[in-house]
Parts: C-alpha cells; sequence; structure tokens
C-alpha cells in the first residue's frame, strides 16, 4: 500500500466517512480508495482491510466480466462533453467543464474490437494509484486487458425500436467504467445507457490523446464535518453535470431517432445513488430512480422523491442505522420498494464484486454469480416496469429464484 500522506489521506476520509452520523454509512472513498466504491459493509475501515488483503504478487492475472443476458448485441461510445457555461468547479483555473462519457446500446451486426473495459492510461493509472490503496499490489493485476461485451462504435440496432434511456452515476471518486456489468447488462435489455466521469473527483479521468485528470488533493485535515461537506460539494457538482449531459443527449451525432427522451432513469451506486435520488426530485426529465446501498447526502434525505425509487441495500444496511434512508423513506411519496441484498457489502454493487471476490470486505461473502444474477433481474424489472410499462411481480412477494433478496416492508 503506498505510503504516501497523499494516499493515506484518502484512505482515512474513508474511515472517517463511516463514521460520521450524518452520513452513517456513505464512505467516501476518497478518490485513491474510493474505486471500491465506497467500500466496506462489513464494519472494517478500508485501511484494516487493505491491510490484511493484499493480493500475492503473482503474475498478473486477466479479468473478465459475465457476458449479459438479453437479446440484443451491444455496442458502445466514449465521447468528451464540454460546458463552457460554467467553470470547473473542482479547479477554478479550467474555465469550463469537461466530461468523458460512455454510451452503451443495442448494437446491429459489427465486427468492431470489443471494447476495453478501462482505457489503456486510465488502466494503467488504476494500477499505480489505485489499485494498492485497495491491497492489490501494483502490476498484479492487468486491468488493461479486461474486455466488455460492447463492441467499439459498432452502429445502433435501429430494429430495438425507440430506446428508453438510463443514466449511470458511480460512487464517490469511482469511474464510470465500474457499474459496467449492470449497464451491459441494460444495453442488452434494449435501453440506452449513459455513463458519466466527474472529472477531477474520479480518481483518473482519460480524455482522447491519452491524457489523464487525477483527481484533486484532498484537504490535510479530515473530520467528519470537512468529509460531509465535501460530500455535499461533489454531489451539487454530480447534479450540474447530470443535468448537462441530458441537455447534451439530442445533440449527439447518430442518435436522432434512436432515444425516447420522453422516458429517462437514473442508476447510482453510493453517492451516486443519492445524487439518482436528488436528480429525480428536481427535474421533470426524470422519470424513475435507483439507489444501490448510498446515503442521502443534502435536503433529498429530508424531502423524499415523488416518482419511483428502488433502494438497493446490501446485508448490514438498515433504515434502523442509516436515519437517511429512514427520513428519505417516509418523506417519499411515489412507488417505492427496498430490497435487502444477503451477503452482499457496500462494494458488491459495483464490477468489484465479480473482479474481486476474494476481497470479502469489499464485496461481502455473496456468490459473485449470484449476486449479479439478482442486481440484474430487480434493476431491469424496474426499469421496464416504470419506462417500459412492463408488469412483474418481483416487487410484490419473494421469488424463489432470488432467496438472497429480501423485499424490505
Amino acid at each position: 500500500m503506498p505510503t504516501t500522506a497523499f494516499t493515506r489521506r484518502r484512505v482515512a476520509i474513508a474511515s472517517l466517512a463511516l463514521a460520521t452520523a450524518a452520513i452513517p454509512l456513505t464512505a467516501h472513498p476518497a478518490n485513491a480508495s474510493s474505486v471500491t466504491a465506497a467500500i466496506t459493509g462489513s464494519g472494517a475501515t478500508i485501511a484494516e482491510a487493505a491491510t490484511r488483503l493484499a493480493v500475492s504478487s503473482a503474475p498478473a492475472t486477466r479479468l473478465t466480466l459475465p457476458a449479459p443476458t438479453g437479446r440484443y448485441s451491444i455496442g458502445t461510445r466514449a465521447l468528451r462533453l464540454v460546458d463552457s457555461s460554467r467553470r470547473d468547479p473542482m479547479v477554478k483555473t479550467r474555465p469550463y467543464r469537461e466530461l468523458m462519457v460512455s454510451l452503451w446500446y443495442p448494437a446491429g451486426p459489427s465486427n468492431r474490437p470489443l471494447a476495453p473495459h478501462m482505457s489503456q492510461m486510465a488502466a494503467a493509472d488504476w494500477d499505480r494509484h489505485s489499485a494498492p490503496a485497495m491491497g492489490i499490489k501494483q502490476g498484479s493485476m492487468d486491468w488493461a486487458a479486461t474486455t466488455t461485451h460492447a463492441r467499439e462504435g459498432a452502429p445502433v440496432d435501429r430494429k430495438a425500436g425507440s430506446l428508453p434511456v438510463v443514466l449511470f452515476a458511480p460512487g464517490d471518486g469511482g469511474p464510470r467504467t465500474l457499474g459496467t456489468v449492470l449497464v451491459e447488462e441494460l444495453a442488452s435489455r434494449g435501453y440506452l445507457v449513459v455513463t458519466v466521469d466527474h472529472t477531477y473527483e474520479a480518481d483518473q479521468v482519460e480524455f482522447p490523446g491519452g491524457r489523464v485528470e487525477r483527481a484533486v488533493p484532498l484537504p490535510s485535515k479530515l473530520t467528519p464535518n470537512v468529509i460531509a461537506k465535501l460530500l455535499r460539494k461533489h454531489a451539487k457538482i454530480r447534479l450540474a453535470d447530470m443535468r448537462f449531459v441530458i441537455d447534451r443527449l439530442d445533440k449527439i451525432a447518430g442518435l436522432r431517432g434512436v432515444m425516447d427522451l420522453s422516458k429517462i432513469g437514473i442508476l447510482g451506486q453510493s453517492i451516486g445513488g443519492s445524487v439518482a435520488a436528488q436528480l429525480a426530485h428536481d427535474d421533470p426529465r426524470i422519470d424513475a430512480g435507483v439507489n444501490l446501498d448510498g446515503s442521502y447526502v443534502g435536503p433529498i434525505a429530508r424531502t423524499g422523491v415523488g416518482r419511483p425509487f428502488l433502494q438497493f441495500a446490501a446485508q448490514a444496511h438498515t433504515r434502523a442505522g442509516d436515519r437517511t434512508w429512514k427520513s428519505f423513506w417516509n418523506a417519499s411519496s411515489g412507488w417505492k420498494r427496498e430490497l435487502r441484498l444477503a451477503g452482499a457489502a457496500h462494494g458488491s454493487f459495483t464490477d468489484l464484486q465479480v473482479m474481486l471476490p476474494q476481497v470479502k470486505d469489499l464485496v461481502g461473502t455473496i456468490d459473485p454469480a449470484r449476486s449479479v444474477a439478482a442486481q440484474r433481474a430487480y434493476i431491469t424489472a424496474f426499469f421496464d416496469l416504470h419506462l417500459k410499462g412492463q408488469a412483474t411481480h418481483l416487487f410484490d412477494m419473494p421469488d424463489q429464484r432470488y432467496p438472497e433478496i429480501t423485499l424490505v416492508p
């Protein structure tokens, strides 16, 4: 594990966030360790987990992601978007806000190469800075060799019809790539999914030409109040980023007539789940939202939402233990459900569930294949119900196919 003060501060912020009463289960991964996506659900701090769970120095391991199960082949495109209407709120010397997003969609026949899970320079930076903070020895994993199941730049399958849109928001400090397992499933089921990197908050963001922008350093003195303030700042910036991305969707070349912008959902993990709720509250273009195990940050904890919303919790995350979940639930007036995934930890709701199943403090004790199957089933059913109008009984009663799922009344 790196010994720089920079990295130690980033580990500390995650540990302190766990103990912050206002955000009791939101571990701010603090960028260098954040990419585990707010990482524990077990009660262990990230520092403790990293100390116990260092990966052995075997030859670099190649990782794989489970294939999506929908009827469509999928494609993906990465895009750089520039919001010239505002200075970058993270780096004030930047005269505009610059983002990287990826589009995931049903694709027609193509012999284009499979897209990488992480772009080359981002993967190299992850290996140097992010993985060691999780206790993973630099060079032990060949992050750049992991591929997705999407053809890079493949044409959209016009036979799939007009596609509902789902935005994906990663955990605080995490890259957009860590939601790929769920994102690919939605694309294969007939959705256009947009994943968003939040520049200078995410550990690393690679822009065209191989330029990598890293997260801004954290304050030297971290207290629960400082962490809470940082999370509120990041949430506010993310909301503006997401609104800008929605504004730009109908201007992206090649997408006219492909998207149904009257049907937009949002899916977020950790702080991304809180942002999903706030956007569903604030923006009338959002029709439905899902929070993957994130405590609520800011006013949304008090106001709740009036639109369909799903809370998906790790085993240790309860309304009794997280007062933001309790107040949000009580204030929400729309269709709402809460699910609990037995054996899951906070990182179970990221790609790390299948990439690092041996790191139990990060991804729990649940079998990775069972975890992925349950998440894919319920998240897809939620959006099918509320964006496509397709009936489901999954939210009405327990389903014997997914015994790991509890419907919380």
